[in-house]
C-alpha cells in the first residue's frame, strides 16, 4: 500500500509504513519502506535511523543516497560526505551511483564548495545523449551547480537536457522490453518549449538489426552502440526510480521516539 501511495500522498504512505512496522519490525523491506516514506515527508532523523537499520539487516548500500541526503536534512553536510565516502561505489547499481553523486554534490553546495560539487557530478552516467531513469535528476543537479558558479549558458543547456530526458522517458513509459532511450537531437524543442519526441528520440529495441540496410559488416553486432554507451550491459533499462511496490511490505514496528537518539550516536 505504501508503495502505491508514496508519489500521490507521502504522508498517508508513511502512516501505512509505520503500521506495517509495528507488526514486522525485523523485516528489512519494512524498515526500508519506513525510511523512504520518512524521507518523503521530511522526517530526516527517522529516515536516517530506519535506513541504517535496513542497511544493517540487509547488508545493502542501495539506499546510501537517501542516507547522505538525510544527513544534509538534519544539518550535517560534513557527516553526509563521510557517509558517502564509506561506500564502495563499484558495488552499487548504476541508479544508486547516480543518486549518490547527486546527494554528494548537494552536500558540497551546503558547504559552499560549488567547484567540488561539480566534480561530484562528473560521472560516466551523466551522458547527455542518452536518457536513463536517473538522467533528468542528474542533469538538473548539474544545471543547479553551474548556475551557482555563474555559468548561466551551460546551466540553461543542462536544464534543457533534463527536460528533454524527462519527456523522452515519459514517452517510453510502460515499454518494458526496450533497453535504452537514445536522445539523438537533444535540442529539438519548439518555440513553445515542447519536445518533438519523434525527432529527438530513437528507441533501441533490437540494436543488432540496425545495420540490415547497410553493407554487411565483418564484426558481430553494432559497434556504434558499444562505443556510445559508457554504462555496463543492462544498466540502460528504462525503469522508474526505486519503486516501493516492487517489494511487498511485510509490515513492522518502529519506535519513533528513539529516532534522534540513535542518529546522534
Amino acid at each position: 500500500m505504501a508503495g502505491r501511495l508514496i508519489d500521490e500522498d507521502p504522508a498517508l504512505a508513511h502512516e501505512h509504513a509505520l503500521a506495517a512496522s509495528r507488526r514486522a519490525g525485523r523485516v528489512a523491506v519494512v524498515r526500508e519502506t519506513v525510511g523512504i516514506t520518512a524521507y518523503a515527508v521530511g522526517d530526516f532523523a527517522l529516515a536516517l535511523r530506519e535506513l541504517r537499520t535496513y542497511r544493517r539487516i540487509s547488508g545493502s548500500d542501495e539506499q546510501i543516497a537517501l542516507i547522505v541526503d538525510s544527513e544534509r536534512g538534519v544539518g550535517r553536510p560534513d557527516r553526509a560526505l563521510e557517509e558517502g565516502r564509506t561506500v564502495d561505489r563499484s558495488t552499487l547499481s548504476t541508479p544508486a551511483r547516480a543518486h549518490l553523486a547527486i546527494a554528494m554534490s548537494g552536500a558540497r553546495l551546503d558547504l559552499e564548495q560549488p567547484e567540488r560539487a561539480l566534480q561530484e557530478l562528473d560521472i560516466p552516467e551523466a551522458d547527455p545523449d542518452r536518457a536513463f531513469e536517473w538522467s533528468p535528476e542528474l542533469f538538473a543537479a548539474r544545471a543547479a551547480v553551474l548556475e551557482e558558479l555563474g555559468r548561466d549558458d551551460e546551466a540553461a543547456t543542462w536544464a534543457r537536457r533534463a527536460t528533454v530526458a524527462a519527456e523522452a522517458l515519459d514517452a517510453a513509459n510502460g515499454v518494458a522490453d526496450r533497453e535504452v532511450i537514445v536522445v539523438e537531437e537533444i535540442d529539438v524543442i519548439d518555440d513553445d518549449g515542447g519536445v518533438d519526441v519523434a525527432s529527438g528520440v530513437v528507441v533501441d529495441d533490437e540494436p543488432e538489426d540496425e545495420t540490415s540496410d547497410e553493407e554487411p559488416s565483418d564484426g558481430p553486432g553494432e559497434p556504434e552502440d558499444d562505443s556510445s554507451a559508457p554504462l555496463d550491459e543492462g544498466d540502460g533499462a528504462v525503469a522508474d526510480e526505486t519503486r516501493l511496490d516492487e517489494t511487498p511490505v511485510d509490515e513492522t514496528p518502529v519506535d519513533e521516539a528513539s529516532s534522534d537518539e540513535e542518529d546522534h550516536r
